[in-house]
């Protein structure tokens, strides 16, 4: 689902709406978070322009008062169980999609844990038989996959972009694709000298006949000969 600009509410002002809070402004919503009290974390995520604060307990009054907000969805995040299921019960009737927290049985939708590292996103969900244990693997995940993959990933991208501008052949795009994956750039990554290596790829590729013709002949098809020597020189 794609939240960008959509409103949402959280009714919670604990750790837990906090991470859901945390979670809604990466997919670029607009949040209303309602609770008495806030931990730190919310206050100083309230001071960011999309972010609408209201200091109270939950009172099915709120409906009538943001009812020109059609929120998306909504989050209860209270550890109150019977606020919760009043909650849903207010969002359904409004027709929202509506998360209990840790009562997957009162909700039509599940929010999985998430890790996320520029363009790559994992997410985690045990289908809400255990919110705690998707937690403690998207933490494993979040160890295992570090910011290393950002800068993967972005490079992946544009140079991906510039093949597709370059190479008309969808067969020889593919197959230059598949090759770069087997590249060891990781290794570069986390030594700190992928910089030097990015810098001698891009130029070898832009001297390279394939690269500046939008035409490929059967005498040079396009190839990443070049990466072997670009190796020995990083």
């Amino acid at each position: 689902m794609n939240l960008a600009n959509s409103k949402c509410l959280i009714i919670g002002g604990g750790r837990i709406a906090e991470r859901k809070l945390r979670s809604l402004l990466q997919a670029g919503s607009i949040v209303t978070i309602v609770s008495p009290d806030f931990t730190t974390g919310i206050r100083e995520l309230a001071l960011q322009p999309n972010v609408i604060v209201h200091r109270q307990s939950y009172h099915p009054s709120l409906w009538k008062a943001d009812s020109e907000r059609r929120f998306t969805l909504v989050i209860a995040a209270t550890n109150d169980a019977q606020v919760n299921k009043q909650i849903a019960r207010d969002a359904n009737s409004f027709g929202c999609l509506v998360n209990i927290v840790d009562q997957p049985e009162l909700s039509s939708f599940i929010l999985p844990s998430v890790v996320r590292r520029g363009k790559l996103v994992i997410t985690v969900s045990t289908g809400g038989a255990s919110p705690s244990a998707a937690r403690k693997i998207a933490k494993e995940l979040d160890n295992a996959y570090g910011d290393e993959y950002e800068i993967y990933l972005d490079f992946l991208t544009d140079t991906r972009l510039l093949i597709q501008s370059r190479v008309t052949d969808k067969e020889a795009r593919q197959r230059l694709f598949k090759e770069m994956l087997a590249w060891d750039l990781m290794s570069y990554i986390r030594e700190g000298t992928f910089e030097t290596w990015k810098q001698q790829f891009t130029t070898a590729l832009h001297n390279t006949v394939w690269m500046q013709t939008q035409e490929q002949g059967e005498s040079e098809l396009p190839s990443w000969s070049f990466i072997s020597e670009i190796r020995q020189h990083v």
